[in-house]
């Protein structure tokens, strides 16, 4: 390497990054490097690219080595800035190529800001989506189901026979002795379902001979049979709900 090859880079060199370009040695120099179009910021990025120039140069590769300046940048990320810079040193082998390898390194950071902001913007932005969705699913309520309409009916059939058995109390304590002995044998009679099922153990047929006709238990069970399923297909529902 002829030391005026050198020299005269240099001096292109300085002219071009009269503040960024520190020279250290005749063959050894430092250059402050930003990316292209720098945007202050919290991801902005700085770096010091450290460039040491063999005898064979540019027939050979200059030794890079870089730090960071200003900004985070994690070592991954450094080592994959300079391996680029070398495969675009041995693209340019036997021309001056310090320019070109700077310039090259402030596209790379320059795209590396804009990968990281791209990438706070995903993650802002699926948060932003998670919480929308979390806040769906409390208007939103839980999905009814036949398993859980039937919980809550036997829960709710609960609470009303509570209720009325409270009801009846409360209406008790509110009648004189002679109307408490009148509730309690007229709740003593039989219903019309009661005495129809004592019926039933009564019969030792199938039908019975009343006055010499026929009757026929079994139309009694289909129409009892018929009444329990339309009140097992009955819903009930409380103003409070």
């Amino acid at each position: 390497m002829s030391s005026d090859v050198l020299l005269e880079e240099f001096e292109v060199l300085e002219s071009i990054y009269p503040t960024e370009l520190t020279k250290i040695s005749g063959t050894e120099i430092r250059i402050k490097v930003e990316p292209e179009e720098m945007q202050e910021g919290p991801d902005s990025i700085k770096l010091i690219l450290n460039l040491k120039y063999p005898s064979g140069y540019p027939d050979t590769l200059p030794e890079l080595d870089a730090e960071p300046l200003e900004g985070e940048i994690g070592e991954e990320e450094l080592v994959g800035l300079l391996n680029g810079l070398k495969v675009l040193g041995e693209e340019n082998v036997g021309m001056a190529m310090t320019f070109t390898l700077v310039s090259h390194l402030r596209e790379q950071l320059a795209e590396l800001v804009l990968s990281r902001a791209e990438k706070e913007r995903h993650l802002s932005a699926e948060k932003e989506r998670l919480e929308l969705e979390a806040e769906e699913a409390k208007t939103r309520g839980t999905p009814v189901t036949r398993e859980s309409f039937l919980a809550w009916k036997g829960k709710f059939d609960q609470e009303m026979v509570a209720k009325r058995a409270k009801e009846q109390g409360e209406k008790l304590k509110s009648l004189t002795t002679k109307e408490r002995e009148e509730h309690k044998r007229f709740q003593g009679r039989l219903t019309g379902r009661q005495l129809f099922q004592r019926s039933q153990d009564w019969a030792q047929d199938e039908s019975l001979e009343e006055d010499g006709t026929s009757v026929d238990v079994t139309q009694y069970e289909r129409t009892h049979q018929i009444e329990e399923e339309n009140e097992g297909n009955l819903v009930y529902f409380s103003d409070s709900d």
